[in-house]
């Protein structure tokens, strides 16, 4: 992975991470722990008003076009299915992070279940698309590692419901100097990864030094084997040509 960090002000949406915002560089002491450390990404949508994001979820050549809408605290999400417009959002509270849907022009939470549901065949769960675990209570700092060659936090974020998603805990690995994220990964409650995400790609947001994503590797993992059994690519463009920077 080449470092293009040094120079730009990093950002993430949510989904799968955070959004496109501007990332201030973190000063975090010991004893800050990983709630100061994740305050930016959890609260990046909101430090932008208005923001935009369409692109597609791609697996095995079957793309499902896909469109984010950043409003403050509320965050919209559609997705087409054969033509048809589908659309979910989370609202944000300071102690709260509903996913809420329109049926039958009743506006409802998601049931428990509903959370870990895949999206169109591919990877990405409503779980994953709105990543409403950054808003987890229970977080650790881990320590640091790099992840390629890219000095982060470890998170650990616990689920504070035994039923409510499918992950039971959550680590998160934040790049230190500007506050994007680079990883995560979702574990069962024994401990063993379900899914795994990766930023690949990044590009630039209006004629500034801002950026947010471009390209997430979302991989399915099997719990007893180990091994990946299904890879989504979420892939967002702008209206207008975008500055691309690979990350790896």
């Amino acid at each position: 992975m080449k470092c293009y960090f040094s120079s730009m002000k990093i950002s993430f949406v949510t989904l799968f991470c955070s959004f496109a915002a501007m990332m201030a560089p973190l000063s975090v002491s010991a004893d800050a722990k990983a709630d100061k450390i994740l305050a930016t990404t959890r609260y990046a949508a909101t430090m932008q008003t208005q923001q935009d994001l369409h692109g597609h979820m791609s697996k095995n050549g079957k793309r499902t076009p896909l469109s984010l809408f950043l409003r403050n605290e509320n965050i919209q999400f559609s997705y087409q299915v054969k033509g048809k417009d589908n659309r979910f959002h989370m609202r944000l509270k300071q102690d709260r992070y509903d996913l809420l849907e329109i049926k039958d022009g009743k506006t409802t939470r998601f049931s428990d279940a509903k959370l870990s549901q895949n999206i169109n065949g591919t990877d990405v769960s409503y779980e994953d698309l709105s990543m409403r675990f950054l808003y987890w209570k229970d977080t650790e700092l881990e320590g640091e590692e790099k992840v390629d060659r890219q000095l982060c936090y470890k998170l650990r974020l616990n689920n504070p419901s035994k039923t409510a998603g499918k992950y039971r805990i959550v680590d998160v690995w934040v790049h230190k100097k500007h506050g994007g994220m680079m990883k995560l990964i979702g574990y069962n409650a024994a401990g063993m990864p379900l899914k795994k995400f990766l930023v690949t790609a990044l590009m630039r947001v209006g004629k500034g030094k801002e950026y947010t994503l471009r390209t997430m590797r979302v991989s399915t993992v099997d719990a007893k084997s180990n091994k990946t059994t299904g890879i989504t690519y979420l892939n967002f463009e702008k209206a207008k040509k975008a500055a691309t920077k690979k990350t790896r």
